[in-house]
């Protein structure tokens, strides 16, 4: 599967999945709010949501896949037709020894759910006792959640090994759907009863995610084998690469719990759930394109680089960096540019308040300027993990996260939540800076001159688009907060006319021509020399 078939895959089925969570999203601000309850379910979500960020769509994958790989052509190489078999006894080896130590794990969490949570908030000065018992008791439901993912990314990387990007891509899409139904179906007379439907919703979802990839895999014919665990040459090999991987490619969550610890423990009530929902929006370009893109070139980059074809492996992530900043830095200026109209068209109703609005749409304009590296963070990180590199990836993470501490206690104070906002968006690119300067000192990366040039070109049609918005926003703000139908039509011909005007911006700057977009979604990948 070619490069931008398999971003089109896992972002058409990511799109799915992100649209749904708006939905449950709007579900949730119109009987939650952005108040006690909501604070207190977004603190319990925050850790769930970052196991998922690193396993799912992170560390494991960026490990395990290219060790998978491997092991498939060695044994091919040495006994052909016999990849699959080994490449699945190193699978089940894995799942022996990381199935007992995550249901350790997650015993272990639910016991010290009290500590953990005070850790990431202080004990919510501002909301009292009360406030922190509801996120103890939320955090306890939702951590059998952490275990069930991490099971599912194991079988989830089988399966984009075997180029089945889509059957993983499409998981995520079951936790909307089961937290969707509990609010609109089983949601309590006040706030405090919804948020504990919505905790219970996170770990029945991680049950049906569970039971879709092993139906999966029974259709694929992969089979597991549960045995005793046993640190095998290999198994420790994997072991000693995914933590250090697991930092690196989740320096972007980090920075957002060590936000959202400051926001809970400094910032009055509220901020905790503005961050959330502007993030939320923030992540959805990150979702369909630097998830999706980063997910596709990992095995290209394996295979590519295994292969000694340095040149081809240059190529293919220079073509990801221009997909990724064609379709990254016009989702970014949008979300700049016309963050009111979109948060009050989506959220604002019910517990959601004007005010609420106003709160999180500033934070998510600020967010948005870190989109682009937020994206190419995903899109740089597999050079270094198909050379089975993971140590680099997270050093350059913890200088993120300092810089972001740092950037936070500096901001904070004089802007509020829009503060740690700020210093999230400037964390990133330091991270994308420090990505590729080390891959270009390496000779690993060098930015060719379509890139240089489309890049150019590409950021002229955005600055086009994002004027076109400026003037058009005000007009659309005003009949978001109308009827469900005005919301829906004035969103739609806001973004909608944003799109066609970045199309014609595209074309008239000479960016792309219309044959050569064509020709990207047609054509079929060459094969490695």
């Amino acid at each position: 599967m070619g490069l931008i078939r398999a971003t089109g895959t896992i972002g058409g089925l990511t799109l799915i999945s992100r649209i749904l969570g708006m939905v449950r999203d709007m579900a949730v601000a119109r009987y939650l709010g952005a108040g006690f309850a909501s604070d207190a379910f977004l603190i319990a979500w925050r850790l769930p949501n970052l196991f998922r960020a690193l396993f799912a769509e992170g560390a494991f994958a960026a490990v395990f896949v290219p060790m998978f790989n491997r092991t498939m052509a060695e044994a091919d190489k040495d006994r052909p037709g016999s990849g699959r078999s080994a490449a699945y006894d190193f699978a089940g080896q894995v799942l022996s020894v990381l199935f007992p130590f995550l249901v350790l794990f997650t015993i272990v969490m639910i016991l010290l759910a009290a500590p953990v949570v005070w850790a990431m908030t202080g004990g919510f000065p501002d909301g009292g006792p009360e406030k922190f018992a509801l996120a103890v008791d939320l955090t306890r439901i939702t951590f059998p959640y952490l275990a069930l993912i991490s099971i599912v990314s194991l079988l989830g990387g089988i399966l984009n090994s075997l180029d089945r990007f889509w059957v993983n891509a499409a998981a995520p899409i079951l936790l909307n759907i089961c937290m969707i139904v509990a609010v609109v179906f089983f949601r309590g007379e006040t706030p405090i009863e919804t948020s504990y439907t919505q905790a219970l919703a996170v770990t029945v979802s991680g049950v049906m995610q569970l039971l879709w990839l092993m139906w999966a895999c029974r259709r694929a014919g992969v089979t597991l084998r549960l045995r005793l665990p046993r640190l095998t040459p290999r198994v420790k090999e994997m072991l000693v690469l995914i933590m250090p991987a697991a930092l690196g490619q989740g320096a972007i969550q980090f920075n957002l719990l060590v936000s959202t610890s400051l926001a809970a423990r400094f910032l009055p009530q509220g901020a905790v759930s503005y961050l959330y929902y502007a993030d939320r929006l923030n992540q959805l370009p990150l979702g369909l394109i630097g998830i999706g893109v980063g997910t596709a070139i990992l095995p290209a980059l394996s295979r590519q680089i295994g292969g000694g074809n340095e040149q081809a492996a240059k190529d293919t992530q220079n073509r990801a960096i221009e997909l990724a900043w064609f379709l990254g830095l016009p989702a970014a200026v949008a979300l700049c540019v016309i963050a009111t109209p979109l948060i009050r068209g989506l959220l604002q109703h019910g517990e959601f308040t004007p005010a609420d609005t106003i709160g999180s749409a500033s934070a998510l304009a600020i967010f948005a300027l870190g989109v682009p590296a937020y994206v190419l963070i995903k899109v740089l990180t597999p050079g270094f993990y198909a050379r089975q590199d993971t140590k680099t990836p997270v050093r350059v993470a913890l200088v993120s996260m300092l810089f972001n501490l740092v950037g936070n206690l500096i901001l904070i104070w004089p802007l509020g939540h829009v503060g740690v906002a700020a210093s999230t968006a400037l964390a990133a690119w330091v991270n994308v800076l420090i990505l590729y300067w080390l891959l270009h000192r390496r000779d690993q990366l060098r930015a060719d001159a379509r890139l240089i040039t489309r890049g150019l070109r590409i950021t002229l049609a955005s600055a086009i688009m994002g004027a076109a918005l400026w003037f058009a926003g005000p007009v659309a703000d005003a009949y978001m907060a109308s009827t469900f139908l005005t919301r829906v039509i004035a969103l739609a011909l806001l973004c909608g006319g944003g799109a066609l005007v970045y199309a014609v911006a595209i074309f008239g700057t000479g960016a792309y021509r219309l044959s050569e977009l064509k020709s990207l979604v047609t054509r079929r990948p060459q094969a490695s020399k």
